[in-house]
């Protein structure tokens, strides 16, 4: 994801909104898989294999009918579990085909099967609910002039649908969405198809890829889908407004992603997804965001100058392999994905808008000890606090993260950095991974142990000397210079 503060021009910028973000311990609950940041997030007692998810939409003010059917495997004997679920009503559930006893306790829905799911036995799990667009403002449904979209990041998803909502249990994902045939209706993965009964049309598409439940898209709206070809014959589509008075300048910046997908393959390897696009809101967010296949944009983020906006495009292009495809194992590892992320957008910025890396490093450098003060570790980030589910990002897990890629590549040369991020996107590829693996798979491909020189920058208080900068100083201070455009320094959702 990318916010705010990765648009703006000036480093200065970025760290008022460092000191200034706020970091409270988060209450924990046994009902979570205990996250650090989110412990009150999903449930370990079963693994969910794919999500099958019917939505009748009515208009952007009022609740969709709903039924969520759930395919999992159950890890332990369950005689009472949960799902992440709030903003809806739920009329039933079933549990392997019978009637199931529930409750609602804050945001969980706690049912009670008829008959106990052994361990190592099927579960397949079936709650009729509505879904409430209208309910809250802090994550899940985003209302749009004509529709509804999704943002999930990073524990709204059960805010739209019953889940297991962390990143670690990813599934495959249907979707059969009902709606009024004037509009149009796109979602994660590829459609499969639409079929229209009388005024309505049942769209349905269905992910080729397992996908955590806070990268789930659903865009519902009057919609114009532009469809393109990018590498390798790889299936391109945005969405746009029908009626968008700048449908021909966003259709020319749009066109830039086959491009982007080109460089990014030569970065990394080969795109890792069934489609891509880009899917613009009329609307303000104040974030960008990678959801998979389909990454959501403030239309107003796209019609700015291709300087400013390229960057950000490659930013959440980036994540389809780092976040998306490799899933952080915990919030903590979200660095993984923001670091990442920046790190590219700074080096396209580089290569195609004139920005000066060295100089963006040097200037991150000067202020890193202050936004770590202000947010942790970039891999031990403070937890949320007041600031609810986005607070996490926060720009420690962007450019302090990104910093520490810098660094890293300074220290073991750009061929085996690149080695090292073509081997990532590879072995986790579909996957969950966490720093621990990061660090032991650039030992391993550097051919050094590099626990040490890796832990003081993504743990550490502390910033660590710059290799090959001794001069280099993190007193705090940011050069009065303005960082050039396009280097977007880093926020996301």
């Amino acid at each position: 994801m990318i916010g705010p503060f990765a648009r703006r021009g000036t480093l200065t910028a970025v760290a008022v909104l460092v000191l200034t973000a706020a970091a409270l311990p988060g209450d924990a609950s046994p009902a979570g898989v205990g996250d650090r940041l989110y412990p009150y997030l999903g449930n370990a007692g079963y693994d969910v294999f794919n999500y099958d998810i019917t939505l009748d939409y009515h208009g952007n003010d009022r609740p969709l009918d709903a039924v969520t059917r759930i395919d999992a495997l159950a890890k332990d004997t369950l005689t009472r579990f949960d799902l992440d679920f709030a903003r809806g009503s739920v009329r039933s559930v079933q549990v392997n085909g019978r009637p199931a006893a529930y409750s609602t306790e804050r945001e969980e829905l706690v049912i009670t099967p008829e008959v106990p799911v052994p361990a190592g036995s099927p579960l397949r799990i079936t709650v009729a609910h509505t879904s409430d667009p209208k309910a809250g403002d802090d994550g899940g449904w985003i209302r749009t002039p004509d529709g509804l979209a999704m943002a999930n990041q990073a524990d709204a998803a059960h805010r739209v649908f019953p889940c297991n909502d962390h990143p670690s249990d990813k599934a495959r994902f249907a979707f059969h969405v009902t709606a009024p045939k004037d509009l149009t209706v796109v979602a994660n993965g590829l459609p499969e198809s639409a079929v229209t009964r009388g005024p309505a049309t049942t769209w349905t598409y269905r992910t080729s890829h397992l996908m955590a439940t806070e990268l789930a898209q659903l865009s519902i709206g009057h919609s114009t889908v532009l469809h393109r070809t990018g590498p390798h014959g790889l299936p391109l589509r945005d969405v746009i407004g029908a009626a968008d008075k700048d449908k021909d300048k966003l259709g020319k910046r749009l066109a830039l992603t086959s491009g982007q997908i080109d460089w990014m393959e030569k970065q990394v390897g080969p795109y890792p997804f069934e489609t891509y696009g880009i899917l613009s809101v009329d609307t303000t967010t104040g974030f960008e965001l990678e959801t998979e296949t389909l990454s959501l944009f403030e239309r107003r983020v796209l019609l700015a100058s291709e300087a400013d906006a390229a960057p950000v495009m490659v930013h959440e292009l980036a994540h389809q392999w780092f976040g998306d495809s490799v899933t952080p194992a915990t919030w903590s590892d979200v660095w993984l994905n923001e670091g990442h992320a920046t790190w590219y957008q700074w080096l396209y910025a580089a290569e195609k808008y004139g920005l000066k890396l060295d100089d963006l490093a040097r200037t991150v450098y000067r202020v890193d000890r202050q936004v770590r003060d202000a947010g942790g570790p970039p891999a031990a980030p403070l937890p949320p606090g007041a600031n609810g589910k986005l607070g996490i990002f926060r720009p420690n897990i962007y450019v302090s993260g990104a910093l520490a890629l810098y660094a890293l590549r300074t220290e073991i040369g750009p061929a085996a950095f690149q080695r090292l991020e073509r081997a990532w996107v590879t072995r986790y590829r579909d996957g969950n991974a966490s720093t621990r693996d990061f660090i032991a798979l650039a030992s391993q491909i550097s051919g050094r142990d590099l626990t040490g020189f890796l832990n003081a920058w993504l743990y550490g208080k502390d910033t660590p000397p710059m290799p090959g900068h001794s001069d280099w100083k993190s007193d705090g201070t940011a050069p009065a210079k303005s960082k050039p455009r396009g280097a977007s320094t880093a926020k996301h959702t």
